[in-house]
Order: structure tokens, then C-alpha cells, then sequence
């Protein structure tokens, strides 16, 4: 059936619809979106234990090379309040398929970058198009299952979310220690292409009614002002010395003037590309602000272990993906025994189990030593995945708790675009933040240890003696110290993350009561 204008009430249009789906084709169509999700949360985290790798390669810092992760993020997070009306406008499934081969079309072009600003580039347009995948996948999944097995299509979807975070940080390793890392962008390719044919084969005939929607252009170019210019501020304002730079203060400026101007014009927009009417709900202003604090605290940590691994402690990007890995693991394990759970508790226990287990992650972490090995680092992860089986769908029930039936698609876009977007600003924040540290320990190490210091001597001494020349051996007691002064940088970290992570609880407490019921299933893309 094509794809016709409906101004209609959905509901109508719903009992209309083809049937659902049966045997070979629902089996197909079922895998083919799944791959679709797969794609997409897999290249939000495959790129984590790449990025020295990537640096390196293009002859940059690791603090520049974080561009490649937070270009992704902050675009795919402005991206995702235009989904809503693409799939109004276009059909949802014109919109996810369009979406797909964009995606593929961005990641050949990340995979043949000649530079950094070329990959950054691309990786923009890969997350700007990306948006609608994730929705997109959900909706027609839930579309194609009869009513009494949506509870298996929400699963497979949330089992697929949750699977491919465990097989970036390998997948990401093992490319970059074995081929090169251009690959981790251009196994997209074939995925991609069999995605968006089997989508389009199974689902053409399927179109969701359309009709003619407005859309607010001067809110979305507001937000990409106001959200570009922040996230550049952040990105550069630690090789620049912050506002002693006249582009910092400039862009600084935009960011301020450009958020002032989209509120106000978000307010008094007739269809506005966010509803910020949402936040006179005391409820989802708390919840949200937990969320999102929550979710930047876990994004920024999940960012610098990986980068410690391997630039600081002599680890193969193979084995920091090894480290990451097992988070998922558990949280894949646990997450259908947590979802019946929850379908009989307040969601604020949920919620508060999920912040306790990460904050224990992060004070685990706090105790690492210059000799710990991959046990020492592998244990917090696992706490790690037992907050992340409950963190996302109890925060995503709080958010929405109370919140209009006919208001909770826009609630659950702001949700998804606040939190999104506070990752890719944390990402800058927690590499600044660590270098800064890093600094100062390392001037605090060596006021206490001169250069004329006995053991300092000794040491260099050692070296000479086992064939190091005198350069090669002070440069060698220097590097130690550096890396010192990096485990110190990261141990106070991980150790303030935890205290912010424990600073939310209380937030959680201050929401209602909110049972999920099994409805909240907008889980974490």
C-alpha cells in the first residue's frame, strides 16, 4: 500500500494496516532491523578503543582525536527531534531505509578520510543521518508483530541495544591491532546494503500514512548553532588555554546568545522542534536531570578507560576492548530478569540499585595501583553491567512518568536529544578534566622528587648500568612518572565520578512513583 496523506486520527489508520508479519518474512524483516540497530549503537562505541589508534595514525593527539566520538554524538543527539517529523512526513518506513543507506554512504566515507578534519566531517553527516535508525527499527518492529508477541519484538530490540556495545570495544580492538582502522567504519558497507534491501523488500508495501507536517526551521537552526558552538568550545578550549583565547570567548558568546534566542522562540513556537513546555513538570525536569548526569558520567568514563589502557598502561587496543566488554555481558545476562522485576516495583528502586552499582564501579576503579592487572580492571565492569540492566528503562519510566499520552513522543525525543547531547559534552569535558589533573600531579610529583634526589639518581643509574645511555635512561624515569601522574589523574576521576553518580539519588527520590508496567521500554540507544 503507498504511502498516502491521512490527517486522520492514527488510530483508524492503525486497525487499517496490513496484518502482521508470519514465518519466514517476519523472520527476515525481524533480523534485518535488528542489524539496523546493531549498526548504529555499534558505531557509537566501536570508535572508543580506536581512538588512539586513529591519532596516531592521523598525527594527532588523543585530545584531538576525541572529535571523532563527540562530532558522532552531538550530531546524532540535534538529529533526533527532526526523526519525529521525517517519519510523519516521508513514512517511517521511507524514513528508516533512507536512513540506513545515508549511514552506509557516511561510513564508506569516514572509511576513505586523508585527515582528521575530513573524518570529523564525515562522522558528522553519519550521525546527523543516523537519528531515525534507532526509532525507526523499534516502530516497525513493534508494526510487524502481531499484538500478543510485542513483548518478543520489544526484546529483540533491547537485546540488540545491548549486544552491540559488547562487540565494539572487541571489534574495534581487533580491527585496529590486526588490519587497519578504516575497517571499523567500512564493515558497515555490507551490513548496511543488506539492511536497507530486506527492509525495503519486506516493508514497501507496508508504508506508514503520511501528511503534509510543518516544521520549525528557525528552532533547528538555533539548536545547531547553540549546540555546535558549545561542543567546539569544548573540544578546543583545552589546546588554547580557554578564554585567554579570543575564539573560545567568541564561540562562548554564540553558544549563550544562540541558547537564549532557541528558548524563547521554543516557547512561543506554534510546532516547535522541541516541546520545552515538558519541563514545567517539576517530575520530568528532576528525572531528566538525573538522566542525563547519570548517562554523562557513565559515556565519559566509558570514553577514558579505554584511552588510559592504551596510552598509559601498555594495553593493545584487543585487550582494552577485552576490559570494556564484559559490562555488556552482564548487563545482557541480567536485563530480562530486571525487566519482570521492575514490571512490580516503583521504578525509584530501580533506578537507585542501577546509581548505586555504578558508583561502586567507579569507587572500585578509584583503588586501581600501578600494578593491577586485567582482573583488577575487569571486576568494576562487571558491577558496571548490573547497573546498566536496570539505569535505562527505570530512567526512561521516571522521565515519562505523569507525562500526556498524546505529549510522550516529544517527551521521549527531549529525553533521548538531552541525554545524547550530554555524553558528547562529557566526552570533552572528561579528557580536559584528566589532562588538567594529569598536570598537576605530575608537577606535585616532581616538587617532591628533584632531579638531584637520591632515589632519583639511583634509578637513572640502574638504567645506565643495564645499557641505557644517560638520556635514554632519564627519559625513561621521567615516562614513569608521567604515567604516574596519569593513574593519579584517572584514581581521582573515577572517584568524583562516583560522588556525582551518588549525588543523583536523591534527585530519583524527589520524582513520583512510577511503575513501569513493562510500557516504558525506550531504552538507551
Amino acid at each position: 500500500m503507498a504511502a498516502r496523506d491521512a490527517s486522520s486520527d492514527p488510530a483508524p489508520a492503525a486497525q487499517a494496516g496490513p496484518p502482521p508479519l508470519t514465518g519466514s518474512a517476519l523472520a527476515i524483516t525481524s533480523i534485518a532491523l535488528a542489524l539496523g540497530t546493531f549498526m548504529q549503537v555499534l558505531d557509537g562505541t566501536i570508535a572508543n578503543v580506536s581512538l588512539p589508534t586513529i591519532s596516531g595514525n592521523l598525527g594527532v593527539s588523543t585530545s584531538q582525536g576525541t572529535w571523532v566520538i563527540t562530532s558522532f554524538a552531538v550530531a546524532n543527539g540535534v538529529s533526533v527531534p527532526l526523526t519525529g517529523w521525517l517519519m510523519g512526513r516521508y513514512g517511517v518506513v521511507k524514513t528508516f531505509v533512507g536512513s540506513v543507506i545515508l549511514f552506509t554512504i557516511a561510513s564508506f566515507l569516514c572509511g576513505i578520510s586523508w585527515n582528521l578534519p575530513s573524518l570529523i566531517a564525515f562522522r558528522i553527516l553519519q550521525g546527523a543521518v543516523s537519528g531515525p535508525m534507532i526509532p525507526g527499527s523499534q516502530a516497525l518492529l513493534i508494526m510487524i508483530f502481531p499484538p500478543h508477541k510485542r513483548g518478543t519484538a520489544l526484546a529483540i530490540w533491547s537485546m540488540t541495544t545491548l549486544v552491540a556495545p559488547i562487540c565494539g570495544p572487541i571489534l574495534g580492538g581487533y580491527i585496529s591491532d590486526n588490519y587497519s582502522w578504516p575497517w571499523i567504519f567500512l564493515i558497515n558497507l555490507p551490513v548496511g546494503a543488506l539492511c536497507a534491501f530486506l527492509c525495503w523488500r519486506g516493508l514497501a508495501s507496508r508504508e506508514t500514512p503520511t501528511r503534509k507536517l510543518p516544521i520549525d526551521r528557525t528552532g533547528f537552526m538555533l539548536l545547531l548553532v547553540w549546540v555546535g558552538a558549545l561542543q567546539v568550545m569544548l573540544d578546543t578550549g583545552k589546546d588554547v588555554d580557554w578564554f585567554s583565547s579570543p575564539a573560545i570567548v567568541v564561540e562562548a558568546i554564540i553558544a549563550a546568545v544562540g541558547f537564549v534566542a532557541w528558548v524563547i522562540w521554543e516557547l512561543h513556537e506554534k510546532h516547535p522542534i522541541v516541546d520545552l513546555s515538558l519541563f514545567k513538570s517539576p517530575n520530568f525536569v528532576l528525572a531528566t536531570l538525573a538522566f542525563c548526569v547519570g548517562y554523562a558520567v557513565f559515556f565519559g568514563n566509558n570514553l577514558l578507560l579505554p584511552l588510559w589502557l592504551q596510552t598509559r598502561m601498555g594495553y593493545i587496543a584487543t585487550w582494552a576492548g577485552l576490559v570494556a566488554a564484559p559490562s555488556g555481558v552482564v548487563a545482557v545476562f541480567l536485563t530480562p530478569f530486571a525487566a519482570r522485576i521492575m514490571n512490580r516495583i516503583d521504578a525509584r528502586w530501580a533506578a537507585t540499585v542501577a546509581l548505586l552499582a555504578f558508583a561502586l564501579s567507579f569507587f572500585m576503579r578509584s583503588g586501581y595501583t600501578p600494578d593491577a592487572d586485567f582482573r583488577a580492571f575487569v571486576m568494576p565492569m562487571l558491577v558496571q553491567g548490573v547497573a546498566m540492566s536496570t539505569f535505562f528503562i527505570s530512567m526512561v519510566t521516571l522521565c515519562l512518568n505523569g507525562v500526556p499520552q498524546h505529549q510522550v513522543p516529544a517527551a521521549s525525543g527531549l529525553t533521548n536529544f538531552a541525554r545524547i547531547t550530554a555524553g558528547s559534552f562529557a566526552a570533552s569535558i572528561a579528557t580536559t578534566v584528566w589532562d588538567r589533573s594529569e598536570a598537576l600531579h605530575q608537577t606535585r610529583l616532581s616538587e617532591t622528587v628533584a632531579s638531584t634526589d637520591p632515589a632519583w639518581l639511583a634509578a637513572i643509574g640502574k638504567l645506565h648500568a643495564a645499557g641505557l645511555s644517560l638520556p635514554q635512561a632519564a627519559g625513561a624515569v621521567t615516562n614513569q612518572f608521567v604515567n604516574q601522574a596519569y593513574l593519579l589523574a584517572s584514581v581521582d576521576f573515577f572517584r568524583v565520578s562516583a560522588w556525582l553518580i551518588v549525588a543523583m539519588i536523591p534527585l530519583i527520590w524527589l520524582t513520583r512513583k512510577a511503575m513501569s508496567g513493562g510500557g516504558a521500554h525506550a531504552a538507551a540507544d
